[in-house]
C-alpha cells in the first residue's frame, strides 16, 4: 500500500514475465529528478543527514531530500557524514 502523496506513489511494481510469475514482490526504483533550487553545503564535523534536514528543513524527516539530490556523493542510508567532511553536498528546496 502506497499513500496518497507519498514519494513512492506513482512508482511501478515489477512487471509478471513471460511465465506470470513476478521475480520481485516490490517496487522498481522510482526516478530522481536534478535537485531544484539547491544550496551547497561543506560537511563539517558531527554533520548527520538527519541534523542538516532539521537545520535547513526543520524537519528531522526530510533527510531524503538530501540524499536523493548527492547520489553521485552519498549511498542509500548513510546518515553519519564523517568520511565526507569538507565536501559539498547540495541541499534542494524543501517543496518542489
Amino acid at each position: 500500500m502506497r499513500l496518497r502523496g507519498s514519494r513512492y506513489e506513482s512508482v511501478k511494481t515489477f512487471a509478471p514475465g513471460d511465465d506470470g510469475s513476478v521475480a520481485f514482490p516490490g517496487l522498481r526504483a522510482r526516478d530522481i529528478g536534478p535537485a531544484i533550487g539547491a544550496l551547497e553545503h561543506t560537511v563539517a564535523a558531527g554533520d548527520r543527514l538527519d541534523l542538516l534536514a532539521l537545520q535547513y528543513y526543520n524537519d528531522d524527516r526530510l533527510w531524503w531530500r538530501i540524499l536523493d539530490a548527492n547520489p553521485g556523493v552519498l549511498l542509500g542510508g548513510e546518515l553519519l557524514l564523517g568520511d565526507l567532511k569538507g565536501s559539498k553536498l547540495l541541499i534542494p528546496r524543501a517543496r518542489g
